[in-house]
């Protein structure tokens, strides 16, 4: 193993240094940048970076989110539909259903456009067959149907979802 060559004189005398790596300072460089990056985040996250630049917004929403609305309910009255079936054996669904809106406010405005909600749901119930309605997934497509076709109908209130109290097939 042979040595490195002892550093050469400069014309003035004086030894020169052996060349520095810049490897060294890269890392260093990505090293203490990742850790600045780190801790930003960590004091973003914990909500000690937003306080000391006076933002406030976080505090608001979560405080928006923690209380949930309580939820309004309109009552429907009973339906009794012919479904679209065998001419010979007609079939006959009774529903029983709520409505779930959005606030308080909607309520009297789903009140008032529930002639339309109801021709709705019975002309969509008619055209249904028997075999639509049989499991879960039928209930949730005649679900899914009818929260469609009442937030037409209350436009520009909003219906969240209908609640099923009974449903009779015969």
């Amino acid at each position: 193993m042979s040595k490195p060559p002892p550093p050469s004189p400069t014309p003035d005398g004086a030894a020169e240094a052996p060349p520095k790596s810049g490897k060294k300072k890269l890392i260093l460089l990505v090293a203490s940048v990742l850790l600045l990056l780190g801790a930003a985040a960590g004091l973003w996250f914990t909500g000690i970076l937003p306080n000391l630049l006076g933002m406030k917004h976080g505090e608001q929403h979560h405080e928006e989110a923690a209380k949930p609305a309580a939820p309004v309910y309109v009552e429907m009255p009973d339906m009794v539909a012919n479904l679209n079936g065998d001419p010979r054996r007609p079939s006959y669904l009774k529903l029983q259903s709520r409505l779930e809106v959005a606030t308080t406010e909607d309520v009297e405005k789903v009140k008032q456009a529930m002639p339309r909600v109801l021709d709705l749901f019975q002309t969509y119930l008619r055209e249904m067959r028997p075999e639509e309605l049989r499991g879960s997934a039928g209930t949730y497509r005649l679900r899914e149907e009818l929260i469609a076709r009442a937030n037409v109908a209350v436009m520009p209130a909003r219906v969240l979802d209908v609640l099923f109290t009974q449903i009779l097939i015969q």
